[in-house]
């Protein structure tokens, strides 16, 4: 059979649910669909309210990434695994690709790997986006391995999640592709003096983007600031939903004496926003503390813009050191410190430049040749 004619079915997330893997899932599809045709199986419904940290699952986005799906699955609802399934069987794929990323959705994804792979003679591909998830889940190697156990191969972004997999599926056919761009969803873009003069922001400015979370480590970053006030003035920019207790971080930002030069914006950005806080940053700041791989540096890249990060994870081989950024230790202020005072006394290099020749290295035609080579394997 020619890849041209490969019919495909890929499971998970994508509008109107919000967040990095829903506009992975669709940039994906939008991309495979050039080459075969595709059926996206997503959900009816994600998560309780009470699991769900964030005020609402729903994207505010108007332009946000589409493709056409059917809204299937529920998380917690057995017979909605079952729709799902008598769905596929009709389809007759070629092939199936579930996104992996968090162990609650292991009873429905692992039943449907289990009924799939006895049923069907389907090659079933795993795309990790964390092989084990950030934050503490209860049997979260069991349930991984539980759904792992339906899978004829993965696809994984980090040589972290390399490890992690090879620990947990010895011998398991899998491949390593880096996490595409996300160039696509920087369309908005505002003049830097425009996007400075809209948030009243002059000199030096940091951005941090994305959820906080405990593993973002955005208390390091907060402690680095006066660190950085001693050499030169500067502005953070925190943009992004807390999941974690807020007013730890605000009690920090007023002890530490930080109320006017750190700007919060406590909310999801839409997308049509997105091009104010990047443009009007000289430098996204990554202050993780644990990772594997990370959208938030392939948005910034998407922008034209470097990255100051702690080496954790994956993030070391998507950051260039002293090219694309820098790259410091993590959990220690005053490295976080020393790389924010030193990319902004370092003149001879062209930042903007650099990144933009790395984005050919995260071009989505690598991740869609990554899949076909793994189904042709399988079906060899």
């Amino acid at each position: 059979m020619s890849l041209a004619t490969l019919k495909l079915v890929v499971i998970g997330p994508a509008y109107p649910y919000r967040g990095g893997i829903a506009y992975f899932n669709t940039l994906l599809c939008q991309q495979l669909s050039a080459r075969h045709e595709v059926l996206l199986c997503s959900f009816k419904k994600q998560y309780p309210r009470i699991l769900f940290g964030g005020r609402s699952d729903r994207d505010p986005s108007e332009y946000a990434p589409r493709i056409a799906c059917d809204y299937v699955l529920s998380a917690l609802d057995p017979l909605s695994w079952l729709r799902c399934f008598s769905m596929i069987k009709r389809a007759a794929p070629d092939a199936i690709i579930f996104h992996w990323w968090v162990p609650f959705w292991a009873p429905a994804f692992g039943s449907l790997a289990w009924l799939i792979r006895h049923s069907l003679n389907v090659p079933v591909l795993l795309l990790c986006h964390n092989v084990l998830p950030h934050d503490p889940f209860p049997l979260a190697e069991t349930l991984t391995r539980f759904v792992f156990r339906g899978a004829h191969a993965f696809i994984v972004q980090s040589e972290r999640d390399l490890q992690d997999l090879r620990r947990l599926m010895p011998n398991s056919l899998v491949t390593k592709t880096h996490h595409p761009t996300y160039a696509p969803l920087a369309a908005s873009r505002w003049p830097r003096s425009k996007a400075r003069e809209q948030l009243g922001l002059t000199g030096p400015v940091l951005l941090y983007f994305g959820f906080v979370r405990p593993y973002k480590g955005v208390e390091y970053l907060l402690k680095a600031i006066p660190l950085v006030q001693r050499a030169m003035s500067v502005h953070l920019l925190i943009v992004g939903e807390f999941w974690d207790d807020k007013s730890r971080y605000l009690r920090l930002i007023q002890e530490l004496g930080l109320e006017s030069v750190v700007t919060v914006v406590d909310r999801y950005v839409p997308i049509e926003e997105l091009g104010l806080y990047f443009d009007a940053a000289d430098v996204i700041v990554l202050p993780y503390v644990d990772a594997t791989q990370s959208g938030v540096i392939q948005l910034a890249y998407g922008f034209g813009k470097p990255v100051i990060s702690t080496n954790v994870g994956g993030l070391a081989e998507v950051v260039r050191d002293g090219e694309t950024g820098f790259l410091v230790k993590p959990r220690d202020a005053n490295a976080l410190a020393e790389g924010i005072v030193r990319f902004f006394n370092t003149h001879d290099v062209d930042w903007a430049a650099n990144v933009e020749r790395v984005q050919e290295h995260f071009a989505w035609k690598y991740m869609v040749e990554a899949i076909e080579e793994l189904i042709l394997q399988i079906r060899s």
